[in-house]
């Protein structure tokens, strides 16, 4: 990739090439939020903390592996947005900053607007990829992690309906292969605009095919990774960085 070249040019003392910056364009993932807590007795909040969100994660390993190359990144992640919704904030939010590389990472809720909503998110995807492109930026489109596989015991413990029908929601999404749907799809649209593709969920369904938990793996019983699996978004986009 290009990004790559930019990081090893600035990587010199008293170099005088541009900073290198990447953009994140995503949900809440993206956003950095984590658990879930009762907001009142009708809605629930998120907790978020984007100290060990996989941008963070990212920016440590760019700095240990290119010292002298300080890399300026964006979180253009909003809680709960959809392809779409980020194709309508891509100008304001992520391209007016003028970023070299844009990370592209939906799906989550987009699956979870129902099948119905598949010809939007290609769209949306499609229009997010060509614009990173007439920008002159390179883009990344990145899959999610899985969502729960099943009804966590510490969820179900807390008594909480609202949690519990938001878990039954997205088990459903997940177990009943709605998601895989949806990633194929943006996979394919990625392939046809010539994006490459950083394939995390395909390593989270390896760990589940052997026999980990990935409910447990969720900091929030049903949809947001852990802070310690935010490694695995950043290591994985550091192989395609470099591939």
């Amino acid at each position: 990739m290009r990004f790559a070249k930019l990081l090893a040019e600035r990587n010199t003392p008293g170099s005088q090439t541009r900073q290198p910056t990447v953009a994140f364009l995503g949900d809440s993932v993206t956003h950095g939020c984590f658990e879930l807590y009762m907001k009142d007795e009708k809605s629930f909040e998120t907790y978020v903390d984007q100290d060990h969100c996989y941008q963070e994660d990212l920016r440590k390993i760019l700095h240990l592996l290119y010292p002298w190359c300080q890399v300026g990144t964006i979180n253009a992640g909003v809680s709960g947005n959809t392809a779409a919704g980020g194709a309508a904030r891509l100008e304001r939010d992520v391209l007016s900053y003028h970023p070299d590389l844009v990370v592209v990472c939906f799906g989550l809720n987009d699956a979870c607007r129902g099948e119905d909503f598949l010809p939007v998110y290609e769209e949306s995807l499609g229009k997010i990829f060509d614009e990173v492109r007439k920008s002159g930026a390179e883009a990344i489109f990145m899959t999610p992690n899985m969502m729960n596989t099943s009804l966590s015991p510490r969820l179900l413990a807390r008594g909480e309906p609202i949690i519990r029908g938001a878990a039954e929601g997205c088990l459903a999404v997940q177990n009943g292969g709605r998601l895989e749907r949806f990633l194929a799809a943006g996979k394919a649209t990625a392939e046809k605009y010539g994006v490459p593709v950083c394939d995390v969920y395909a390593k989270w369904k390896k760990l589940s095919e052997n026999g980990v938990d990935i409910t447990a793996l969720l900091a929030n019983d049903i949809n947001h990774p852990s802070r310690e699996m935010h490694w695995l978004f950043a290591v994985s986009l550091m192989e395609t960085i470099l591939s």
